[in-house]
């Protein structure tokens, strides 16, 4: 009997923490991390339409590293005034807490630090001194706090079937005042905080494929509004896709199911009384599972606005194919992503992203 909760436990919670690591994870061209989803029965980054059990906790950790291109000296120099900015790195460092208030719907919050480096400009402050590449070093501090719901209003057991309504808000509580050490205030673009207020709406999907294999989507909008320094950092829509195979597993050794109760019932099932009397003396084993995963993610982003004014150099399309390995053992789960840009179509002059990693850990407990 334990075993059947371990696993149910654990099932559940691969499922559901998508949602609280949905509220993740930087994008290159986006200066401020946006929303993804990590550690569910659905991708990494991908959100799946799993929900926690009613008064189910996870918990999770994790961080995203974006990798740029950063932009020559020769550039920099040529857009002196243009609001062309050299970024050689993205970290986002995440705590997120979810909560099932009911079987289907569950919320979660996330709490994240942003830290950027290698923030460079062309700068010539007298038209007699030599234009120079100022290097205006790096900003870290804790950003702004989302909470993200996730309603599923479809569960159909018998075709392995889920659908779910994503909603939530970005809260501005993150830092807005950081300067560079020539005393200046660092753009809205590289504070850790944006200062607005954004709202957040979409769909997530998941289908069962076959025993081993699965498939995850979802959509997601984000409504941007005005912030710091008279910024809007510009809307984002995020479009994901994983298919995700079971490599072995206690899930999996029998059915390679997802589903904790089939999974139980070949694995304990037997017409011996005999062999039943001693699976039931044994010892209960760890349940321990490894899920290969494939992902597409994109997220287009709107120009940015300040003052009303719209900057040329930001805004733009970006997609990632990104395999990825998730390892369960009970109710832990960890797992790491790898995001190889296939598609960098950004507007005007930025630093495009060169490649991404995501890794973290995750955890559940309640009924």
């Amino acid at each position: 009997m334990r075993n059947v909760d371990s696993m149910r436990n654990t099932v559940r919670f691969i499922a559901a923490v998508a949602v609280s690591m949905t509220i993740d994870a930087g994008t290159a061209f986006a200066h401020h991390p946006g929303v993804g989803g990590a550690g569910g029965a659905g991708g990494i980054f991908t959100i799946g339409a799993g929900t926690l059990d009613q008064g189910q906790f996870a918990f999770s950790a994790f961080i995203e590293y974006v990798r740029l291109n950063q932009l020559s000296d020769a550039t920099l120099l040529a857009n002196i005034g243009n609001d062309v900015h050299g970024l050689q790195s993205i970290e986002s460092r995440i705590l997120a807490i979810s909560y099932g208030f009911t079987n289907d719907l569950t919320v979660s919050v996330r709490f994240p630090w942003v830290r950027r480096t290698g923030i460079l400009e062309g700068v010539q402050e007298d038209p007699a001194d030599p234009a120079t590449v100022r290097d205006r070093g790096n900003t870290f501090g804790f950003g702004d706090v989302t909470v993200l719901g996730q309603y599923r209003f479809l569960n159909n057991q018998a075709s392995g079937t889920q659908a779910a309504v994503l909603f939530g808000v970005k809260l501005p509580t993150g830092v807005t005042s950081l300067v560079d050490p020539f005393g200046e205030i660092f753009e809205a673009e590289f504070q850790p905080g944006s200062g607005s207020w954004d709202g957040l709406f979409g769909v997530a999907f998941s289908q069962r494929l076959s025993p081993a294999w699965s498939f995850h989507a979802n959509v997601l909008a984000i409504a941007t509004g005005t912030g710091t320094q008279d910024t809007n950092l510009g809307n984002r829509f995020l479009y994901n896709a994983a298919l995700a195979y079971r490599v072995f597993g206690e899930a999996a050794g029998e059915l390679h199911s997802h589903d904790p109760r089939a999974a139980y019932a070949h694995a304990g099932h037997s017409h011996s009384p005999m062999v039943t009397k001693a699976r039931t003396a044994a010892a209960p084993h760890t349940h321990v599972a490894l899920d290969a995963l494939l992902e597409v993610n994109g997220e287009w982003h709107d120009k940015q606005r300040t003052a009303g004014i719209v900057d040329p150099n930001s805004g733009g399309n970006t997609i990632y194919v990104s395999p990825g390995l998730r390892l369960t053992v009970e109710n832990w789960s960890s797992y790491v992503l790898v995001g190889i840009p296939v598609v960098n179509d950004l507007n005007g002059i930025q630093a495009t992203p060169a490649w991404r990693v995501l890794g973290g850990v995750s955890f559940v407990f309640g009924p």
